[in-house]
């Protein structure tokens, strides 16, 4: 008898699963909790996806929704039991002992409001909101069009002390809703690792955030990190994704040039006071070229002009400044997407791109999306808008004089980033944010004029057709200095068929004309400091942020740094009254070409313009400045 039951208990504890803390927590929540089925089904589309955790592996399907469900269910069961067949050989071929008895099909039905789906109803009905997937003897909750990561990735590049932002995409949620649990490996990462996977015999993962940017420190240097998000649209979530870094977090660079600056601009600003910054951060294919290595830049070391290593010092910038518009130029399509947009997604800005044609970069305006609403957008190539807008009729008749300049003109994809933007505080206050990269020739001062031209005769068009009135902030690198033809056409409003930039590039090329502006006289709103650009060779002032001087006006300049305005906010409608707003603007201009100083000092150059304005508390403080500026409608 006893040796009956000893056999007996020995085939019993043959079929038991193994016991680990992991498949007992494991088993205690399936336990407490139904697992998910995410279900895609959208009409129109010919097919639906059913995607769930079965037996430890992640199960994607892809059916027609005019299936019967029945094919579905079946083949669920039909490859349960592949699974187990290939497990029962494996096992043959390791020398263990197999069981004769036929496995048993596992059964797969789906169910609703308790009763059980017929097998004849097609998919597209039969995977409802709410319905119970049956598999043998789990059960998952199917969730129809929950929410779920379409895109969900990490950076590759890692350093200590600089902002991780995943790159992700919901359908049917909203990034915001999502929960966030970032982990540290508990053992240094090494290289002979697969990239991107935790080991299956790995030590584990120590809980270090639960924002969705997270800064490693110093104590994370050396190890992988892992995020586990859930997609989420208010209270509704759906499946989780884990992403595991691909390499360990590295040391950063220590103390950056921006960081100093970083001190001035540690808060968003409040309403109704805008900050605003114009960076030409260095297109990768400019960075790489021969040029690049070893004219302008040979004193900066390799690494530092790498892509990966300059988006996480320009990103950490970027946030640092806490901007509401940001105008940037010289921006990769692949950075603007996979990089800029997530991180400055994740500190509350909203971007807009434009690309050059046949270029791979262009200009990108972000915006604070608790600020501002985005209205439309009204970009043009400006050679295009030369040649083909009836506009411009007279500038290009003027231009046709000199076929060789021209020809020139017309061949540049030269662009103008133009963006309306409503004041969320102030429905029906607009204010239209430009942005460009003219030119970059040293001798092109003649093509720079014709390309300012057609911009700002575009730019008086589109604010009279689409916010008449609304202040013009004019943001870009102008490759122009201030004694050049561009620089006089924006603030005086017309250049003489005198100026020397019309004859710039040479006689054959020379065309002398009087240029006027569509748009009255602008104001450099950061004065006109000694440099914006530093390379080898040349340091001067080509960048700009230009103001309408009847919204904005200068009151008061100190050294180095802190310069006050008084901004006129205008009532736009049929409003007549006088209104006084008094601002402190404390202003920062310093644009240097980005990693001048990547060896000489923390190995990081910046190319760089900010305007950064902060309210003045009460009308006191601007008259103890001796500045009192009045407006009338």
């Amino acid at each position: 008898m006893l040796n009956h039951l000893s056999t007996a208990l020995t085939l019993f504890t043959r079929r038991l699963p193994a016991f680990s803390p992991r498949t007992f927590s494991g088993a205690l929540r399936r336990l407490c909790r139904m697992e998910a089925a995410v279900v895609r089904c959208l009409p129109g589309e010919p097919k639906l996806t059913i995607s769930f955790c079965l037996q430890g592996s992640h199960k994607h399907m892809l059916r027609n929704q005019d299936e019967p469900l029945g094919k579905v269910l079946a083949r669920i069961s039909n490859g349960i039991a592949k699974n187990q067949s290939k497990a029962k050989k494996s096992k043959k071929n390791r020398g263990q002992e197999q069981l004769d008895e036929a496995a048993e099909p596992t059964v797969v039905k789906l169910f609703y409001d308790g009763e059980e789906v017929p097998e004849t109803v097609l998919n597209a009905e039969a995977w409802q909101d709410g319905s119970v997937l049956q598999v043998g003897d789990v059960k998952y909750s199917v969730q129809r069009n929950a929410p779920t990561f379409t895109t969900a990735e990490l950076p590759v590049s890692l350093l200590a002390g600089f902002p991780v932002c995943p790159k992700l995409e919901v359908e049917f949620g909203n990034v915001q809703d999502c929960e966030f649990t970032w982990f540290r490996e508990n053992c240094p990462h090494t290289r002979s690792e697969a990239p991107g996977k935790a080991s299956d015999q790995d030590s584990g993962w120590t809980q270090v955030g639960c924002e969705r940017v997270y800064i490693p420190s110093n104590q994370d240097i050396s190890f992988r990190l892992k995020l586990s998000c859930t997609p989420k649209d208010g209270s509704r979530g759906g499946l989780a994704k884990e992403l595991v870094s691909v390499g360990a977090v590295e040391a950063g660079p220590g103390v950056c040039l921006f960081d100093n600056r970083h001190a001035f601009t540690a808060k968003v600003t409040d309403w109704p006071t805008v900050r605003v910054v114009s960076y030409n951060i260095l297109a990768d294919i400019y960075a790489q070229t021969d040029l690049s290595k070893t004219v302008l830049y040979p004193y900066c070391a390799p690494y530092a002009l790498q892509l990966d290593y300059r988006q996480n010092l320009i990103k950490k910038e970027l946030a640092g400044y806490n901007c509401d518009i940001i105008c940037l130029q010289e921006v990769d399509k692949g950075v603007y997407v996979d990089s800029l947009t997530p991180a400055l997604d994740a500190f509350g800005l909203n971007g807009v791109f434009k690309v050059k044609e046949k270029q791979h970069e262009g200009l990108a305006t972000f915006y604070r999306r608790s600020k501002f609403r985005l209205l439309s957008s009204h970009d043009i190539m400006l050679s295009e808008a030369l040649s083909s807008d009836a506009m411009h009729a007279e500038l290009l008749e003027k231009v046709s004089a000199n076929g060789a300049l021209k020809n020139k003109i017309l061949q540049r994809s030269t662009s103008l980033q133009v963006t309306f933007l409503e004041d969320l505080n102030k429905p029906g206050r607009k204010v239209c944010v430009a942005n460009t990269h003219l030119y970059w020739h040293p001798k092109g001062g003649n093509v720079r004029l014709v390309q300012m031209g057609v911009a700002l005769k575009h730019l008086s068009h589109v604010i009279s057709e689409v916010a008449p009135g609304a202040p013009l902030v004019f943001c870009g690198d102008f490759n122009s200095t201030p004694n050049a033809g561009v620089f006089q056409l924006l603030s005086e409003a017309v250049v003489p068929p005198q100026h020397a930039d019309w004859s710039s590039s040479g006689p054959e090329e020379s065309c002398s004309m009087e240029l006027l502006s569509d748009i009255p006289p602008l104001l450099s709103a950061c004065g006109l400091p000694a440099y914006t650009n530093y390379v080898r060779g040349f340091q001067g002032c080509l960048d700009y942020i230009f103001i309408q001087p009847d919204c904005m006006q200068v009151l008061m300049a100190e050294d180095i740094g802190e310069t006050h305005f008084c901004f006129n906010k205008l009532s736009y409608g049929n409003v007549s009254e006088l209104l006084f707003i008094y601002f402190k603007l404390f202003f920062i201009s310093l644009s240097f070409f980005v990693f001048l100083l990547a060896v000489m000092l923390f190995n990081f150059h910046i190319y760089f313009t900010l305007f950064c304005a902060q309210v003045c508390d009460c009308l006191q403080k601007a008259l103890n400045k001796s500045a009192l500026l009045t407006y009338f409608t």
